[in-house]
């Protein structure tokens, strides 16, 4: 099993109360399962709600936030480690080199940034990690769409499809990760 997972976020109060309810879950599950999270390190948005939910049932959360973020006073304080990095850049290097996976909850431009270099790095051989995508309320629908069309129109091969995996549910992401074992294209 995996010990610790990355998990890429929204950093906004503002969405739906559905997408914080499966964040919570999340969180509770990766405690549970005696496992450490690895985020972006922010108290704000399904980034705050993961590890808060964390925290409450006794896990371990490891965050990885920016100078210049932690100036604005967002950073998750209560961290068992706050990792500060000079940037974007070396933030995303950290998470990744700590992670044994990788879920994707819903986000903005950061998270789909986060996401798409760590699909990018698994196509190209560079590790062979889980990335999980957790489509709650089939967030991440349209973005599927544009792969599909990415592959049909032959920019990707369709054995990229095994790079990633698409979870209907908290539950299901922590399912896929237990049966999980890396496709034969990640493998190179």
């Amino acid at each position: 099993m995996f010990k610790n997972i990355c998990v890429f976020s929204s950093s906004s109060d503002a969405v739906a109360p559905e997408y914080f309810e499966a964040a919570r879950e999340v969180g509770t599950r990766i405690a549970r399962q005696q496992m450490t999270l690895v985020y972006g390190g922010g108290k704000i948005g399904l980034m705050g709600a993961v590890a808060s939910a964390v925290h409450l049932h006794g896990g371990n959360v490891v965050g990885v936030l920016p100078r210049y973020l932690r100036k604005q006073e967002v950073a998750y304080e209560a961290a068992d480690e706050l990792i500060i990095s000079k940037d974007l850049r070396e933030r995303k290097a950290i998470m990744e080199e700590r992670a044994d996976a990788f879920v994707a909850l819903p986000g903005g431009f950061g998270t789909l940034e986060e996401l798409l270099e760590i699909l990018t790095l698994k196509q190209l051989g560079q590790h062979a990690k889980p990335v999980v995508f957790l489509n709650t309320a089939d967030f991440f629908g349209p973005l599927l769409g544009l792969f599909e069309q990415l592959y049909q129109r032959q920019f990707t091969r369709p054995e990229h499809r095994e790079s990633y995996y698409v979870a209907a549910s908290p539950g299901d992401v922590f399912a896929y990760l237990e049966t999980y074992r890396p496709p034969k294209s990640a493998l190179k």
